[in-house]
């Protein structure tokens, strides 16, 4: 019984895992440069560093105004740096929009944000983010 027990608890600890993996969206991340305000959503207030500018895939008509995003390099996107990624995610505080044309990612992370996942000189970065 005790076997059934662990061998149940295994299966159910995958299950969450793999349920955790699959929330996570795939994307682009960009970054911009510093000054960070006015923002969007919330003018002159200082939000500190570890913020984004969300694009229409996640912007939502100021919905995601103030929403956190764990985002994590998950590779490059050119052949310039063949392996930008630092291994660590980070969680950013979306503060702004990132309007097209001009938007050339899913987030536009801080200069921070970005240097903090990937290496600043890959320029643009396939990411997995979700909200937290």
């Amino acid at each position: 019984m005790a076997k059934v027990k662990s061998g149940m608890t295994i299966m159910m600890i995958m299950a969450m895992a793999m349920a955790m993996v699959a929330s996570a969206n795939p994307g682009t991340a960009t970054f911009y440069t510093p000054p960070y305000v006015p923002s969007s959503c919330n003018g002159f207030q200082d939000d500190g560093v570890m913020i984004a500018a969300a694009s229409d895939t996640i912007w939502n008509n100021r919905a995601a105004c103030n929403t956190n995003y764990r985002v994590r390099c998950t590779g490059p996107t050119n052949a310039g740096v063949p392996q930008p990624c630092r291994g660590d995610s980070v969680v950013v505080k979306v503060v702004d929009y990132c309007p097209p044309p001009g938007c050339q990612g899913t987030i536009d992370l801080s200069e921070e944000a970005f240097s903090a996942i990937a290496d600043p000189s890959a320029g643009k970065i396939n990411i997995e983010y979700e909200q937290v």
